[in-house]
């Protein structure tokens, strides 16, 4: 079959990645990486990591990671374990950051058989609220998984719990689907916070957000504060994330090979089809690998998987071990790392706080007629 000007249809790539070592034991992290032991050590905080996917949010919290020349800290950290449905998820989450990852069917698991620990992080699965995707909600065979998260507040009572999901779930249905979970979640004796995050706030060459949730149990004094933009109207453009690697077709940089051969699509302009500009933010990196992911701002191609991989903040020494359909959908499922890694600071100062004893901001419950702000969100 021929292409519509006329040339031989191009023939799809099927390169594999080339790599020596994952991020957890490769040298060149050695100096600053967060070593995680087997069992916690004194003076850090446990974390329980539900619907893990590739390791994005556990990595932000774990930190010990350089992106964009600047050293990401190590923070206080523990992840005891990480769950997740995805095999081949957890194959590339085990790979870079630890044995601690497994495989497992959350609605299958009980509670009471999952450790307890102070932190309970989980992004859960966004699909079915999402705005490129059917936007079907509770219907949805995913929609309930938020479920899981209050499962484990109920049996462990983790001090602070971190949602994690898109910020369509704010406006859908006019906030109602939003609104159901955050009373299901408070029902169990925790108060939340509602945090929608512009990840170029944050350093992040892409235009995309998060919606965060929260949550601390009310008998505990104060909440995490909302990190503070590091970069506000000082966003850094697709270049600044990737301009180093037009030169590169090689796998002297992992992954930067693999690549979809697609041509443009002819009209309709839907997801994927867009070209970056250079000088501004990168389209959203999506899940959906199928979509044709964006192409270039000067090459005439689509991204690779390690540009979309530096667009959600991964290290270069981060391995996607898998083909590019497989590892594509891991990296736009994931939470960008330095995303992670602000929330994380955040989380960690405030339990530094209250086991010091001191004294934190008061939280406020907030009241029924609250909840229309997110319908009258959803009307501007």
């Amino acid at each position: 079959m021929r292409r519509k000007n006329g040339l031989p249809k191009r023939r799809a790539l099927r390169n594999m990645p080339v790599f020596e070592h994952g991020f957890r034991t490769n040298p060149r992290t050695a100096a600053y990486r967060h070593h995680q032991a087997s069992a916690p050590a004194p003076g850090t905080y446990t974390v329980m990591s539900l619907f893990a996917g590739c390791g994005g949010m556990d990595l932000g919290f774990m930190g010990g990671f350089r992106y964009g020349g600047q050293i990401y800290r190590a923070h206080p950290f523990h992840i005891v374990r990480a769950i997740d449905f995805d095999r081949h998820a957890i194959e590339t989450y085990r790979l870079n950051l630890g044995e601690h990852g497994v495989v497992g069917d959350l609605t299958e698991i009980p509670a009471r058989d999952l450790p307890k620990t102070r932190v309970l992080i989980g992004g859960f699965p966004c699909q079915d609220f999402s705005s490129s995707g059917p936007k079907v909600g509770f219907a949805g065979t995913r929609g309930m998984l938020y479920r899981v998260l209050i499962d484990y507040m109920n049996e462990h009572r983790p001090d602070v719990v971190v949602g994690e999901n898109v910020p369509h779930l704010m406006r859908l249905r006019n906030g109602e689907y939003l609104e159901t979970i955050l009373r299901e979640f408070e029902e169990c004796g925790y108060d939340f916070d509602v945090w929608e995050m512009f990840c170029p706030d944050y350093g992040l060459s892409q235009s995309r957000r998060r919606l965060i949730l929260m949550g601390t149990r009310r008998d505990l004094p104060g909440r995490p504060a909302q990190p503070r933009p590091t970069h506000p109207n000082k966003y850094r453009p697709i270049e600044d994330a990737i301009g180093d690697l037009v030169g590169v077709t090689d796998e002297s940089v992992t992954n930067q090979s693999q690549y979809f051969v697609a041509t443009r699509a002819t009209s309709g302009g839907g997801q994927g089809d867009h070209t970056n500009q250079r000088g501004e933010l990168a389209y959203c990196i999506r899940a959906n690998a199928k979509a044709r992911i964006q192409f270039h701002y000067e090459l005439d191609r689509r991204l690779t998987v390690r540009e979309c991989a530096r667009l959600q903040s991964f290290p270069d020494e981060f391995v996607f071990p898998f083909a590019a359909m497989t590892s594509m959908s891991q990296i736009g499922n994931a939470v960008p790392p330095i995303l992670g890694h602000h929330v994380a600071a955040s989380v960690a100062t405030y339990l530094a706080a209250i086991d010091r004893g001191e004294a934190t901001p008061q939280k406020a419950r907030r009241a029924p007629e609250q909840r229309s702000l997110f319908a009258a969100d959803a009307a501007k």
